[in-house]
């Protein structure tokens, strides 16, 4: 907003929750009832505290609020290696959710997977001023703790490898990894070999699961696993090893990097994709639809994960606790060119 100062020129100030209500025609109480999300608000009268607050670009003083309310309106997010497509995409998605709720996200990263660790680094952002946690933390514990800590602040889990006292979001690791499989069962192939990610990863474990229970399902050959550290690096490295056996005419990639190396490999072995060997991957990166051939691959939203973890950490912030300890997420099969009939 601009004001005419005493000698005539302009001052811009910043529009004030008084500025809000009077152009709502509403109390100034009432824009407060509004911001802080008060049920008891007609609709109507919401919608022209919202229309004023966006005409005047009217920002709520974020630290005001929480010295109200007792609280910093931000969360804490523990996490694992960023630089990973699997974790980078859910801290978005909890980045995106938080700010849709009015609250900030500070970020703290952890490199132990036991409960110690797990422990220390929600009491250090705790220390940080953040209302709760969320455990952003793959890695499965080598640590088998009788009693796991109870003084946390409130916290919730992604796929977490370490259980606890906690209400977990994840998707269903083992479910997509059998879509995956009986995906190229179906296309006709006698079998399917598995590119596995690390044993210590909570998804590398349950995708390794999912793939067992399809082949099995069938009385197909359980081949043995090869893995990979979830780089396409590894990837191309691990399949020149597996592309050496004579029958294989389909994998099952455990994420998409590695897919991406299988591909290198196959290019470099004069092998074609799918002509001579059908593939599959897991996690839909943004890039996978661009592989050559597209990847056909295994979608999980990560926008829907970091939506529902924020949604439970605030409840959990709010009243104390959550409506649900394990919310688990489907996959869904994203159906590209890398799969095909073997070739009879």
């Amino acid at each position: 907003m601009s004001d005419v100062a005493g000698d005539g020129t302009t001052v811009y100030r910043a529009p004030t929750l008084s500025d809000v209500a009077r152009l709502a025609a509403v109390s100034t109480m009432t824009v407060s009832r509004v911001i802080n999300g008060h049920a008891k608000v007609a609709s109507d009268t919401r919608e022209r505290v919202l229309a004023a607050m966006s005409s005047l670009d009217y920002r709520p003083n974020m630290m005001a609020r929480g010295l109200a309310s007792g609280r910093s309106r931000s969360i804490g997010v523990l996490t694992v290696d960023t630089t990973l497509y699997g974790p980078r995409a859910a801290l978005r998605g909890i980045e995106m959710a938080a700010r849709d709720r009015g609250y900030s996200v500070t970020i703290a990263h952890l490199d132990d997977p036991d409960r110690n660790a797990v422990s220390q680094g929600a009491h250090l952002l705790r220390s940080r001023s953040s209302d709760g946690v969320i455990l952003l933390q793959p890695l499965i514990s080598e640590v088998h703790e009788s009693t796991p800590p109870t003084d946390l602040p409130p916290m919730v889990a992604i796929h977490a490898g370490t259980p606890g006292n906690y209400p977990v979001v994840s998707v269903d690791q083992r479910l997509g990894a059998r879509i995956a499989t009986e995906y190229l069962l179906s296309l006709g192939h006698r079998t399917v070999w598995h590119l596995a990610g690390p044993d210590l990863w909570y998804e590398g474990t349950e995708r390794v699961k999912g793939w067992q229970d399809a082949l099995s399902a069938v009385g197909a050959k359980v081949n043995p696993i090869l893995r990979g550290d979830w780089s396409a690096a590894s990837g191309y490295a691990v399949a020149l090893q597996l592309l050496k056996a004579k029958d294989v005419t389909a994998i099952f990639v455990a994420n998409d990097a590695m897919a991406l190396g299988t591909m290198h490999a196959m290019h470099e072995l004069g092998l074609r994709c799918p002509d001579d060997v059908s593939l599959v991957g897991f996690d839909d990166t943004p890039e996978a639809e661009f592989y050559w051939p597209g990847l056909t691959t295994i979608r999980q939203d990560f926008d829907e994960i970091g939506q529902r973890s924020v949604e439970l950490l605030v409840e959990l912030i709010e009243t104390g606790s959550a409506h649900t300890q394990h919310l688990v997420l489907p996959p869904k099969l994203v159906v590209r060119a890398s799969a095909a009939k073997p070739r009879t």
